[in-house]
């Protein structure tokens, strides 16, 4: 099936092929020779069975709260301590009927950490921005001293779309929109400054940077333009496949915080699928002094997870110089 295509079915839709291509695996078994044959693909489909129902009604709904607390030697003194919420790839267009629970759930989680700063690091839809409207003043209820800043990925530009490239270009207007209309601070290579006392660190944001048939607009040079480098920078940016590629060669971003992988949605033992495919994939990753997050995300346009919950990461920047290390 072409990609493209694969991402304009309706969510629910790859449920129901999964039961379908279960339900013939089922048939199948029973007519098979020798005995143990049968009975050893009836057991394969058993499991998958069981692991599609746990993860469309159980995993789906699974919320983590995650802790982390990156140290580096050269945070200003005023942030040691500075509190972020980072979440991403909500994928609305999916959070339809009961699933709006999740994303309730999920604001309510993020408001309750009463951090400074709440960051969202791309793919809030899935095709339209249509897809938002229904959500978007639950969406605006988030808060934070410094705010609600945004990047888009690459599902944000509307190109997976059935529609004209006119269409795609408006709709994909229509998404910053919303997320201004939100009181979100949309990031689309360029940054702003956080200030406490007399010293500052810089939130930046690239625009959607990936590979292959993913969107490429991000410019690391126009998003840090005229930024002294000796400034503390948090990057955000959707794609994590970027941060070698581009933020690590070409900046001195100190933090980068990605999404996009969903950790696979599927993990099992430790391993995930997403692991096949991206380097960096969930969790933190370490270059000398430098630190990329990558989130696994609250949601997907498949409502499915094993092993792999909704999370929300809580991210505490301290100060150690006693770590100055070279890259």
């Amino acid at each position: 099936m072409n990609s493209t295509l694969f991402i304009l079915l309706h969510p629910d839709a790859y449920l129901w092929i999964a039961a379908v291509l279960l339900a013939l695996l089922s048939l199948i078994a029973l007519k098979l020779r020798p005995h143990w044959l049968r009975l050893s693909t009836l057991a394969v489909t058993l499991v998958g069975w069981l692991l599609l129902l746990y993860g469309t009604f159980v995993g789906f709904y699974q919320i983590e709260v995650r802790h982390v607390e990156l140290i580096f030697s050269d945070l200003p003194a005023a942030f040691d301590g500075y509190r972020i919420v980072q979440f991403g790839d909500a994928h609305v267009g999916t959070l339809t009927g009961d699933r709006e629970q999740l994303l309730q759930r999920v604001i309510d989680s993020i408001n309750a950490q009463k951090a400074d700063l709440i960051v969202f690091t791309g793919d809030l839809q899935n095709k339209e921005p249509q897809e938002i409207l229904p959500h978007m003043r639950r969406l605006a209820k988030l808060d934070s001293p410094n705010g609600v800043f945004s990047v888009l990925g690459n599902h944000d530009y509307a190109a997976y779309s059935q529609a004209d490239d006119f269409t795609k270009y408006a709709n994909c207007g229509l998404t910053r929109t919303i997320e201004k209309e939100m009181g979100w601070k949309l990031l689309c290579n360029e940054y702003e400054m956080i200030r406490r006392d007399s010293q500052y660190i810089v939130i930046a944001g690239m625009e959607n940077d990936g590979e292959g048939r993913f969107p490429a607009f991000g410019d690391i040079n126009q998003t840090l333009y005229g930024l002294n480098r000796r400034s503390f920078v948090v990057m955000l940016e959707h794609d994590p496949s970027s941060w070698r590629r581009k933020i690590l060669p070409h900046s001195h971003a100190q933090l980068t915080l990605s999404g996009h992988t969903h950790g696979g949605q599927f993990s099992i033992l430790g391993w995930s699928p997403a692991s096949l495919v991206y380097r960096e994939f969930s969790g933190i990753y370490r270059h000398g002094e430098r630190t990329l997050y990558v989130t696994k995300g609250i949601g997907g346009v498949i409502p499915f997870r094993f092993g792999t919950p909704a999370e929300i990461t809580v991210i505490t920047l301290r100060k150690d110089e006693r770590l100055k290390t070279k890259d």
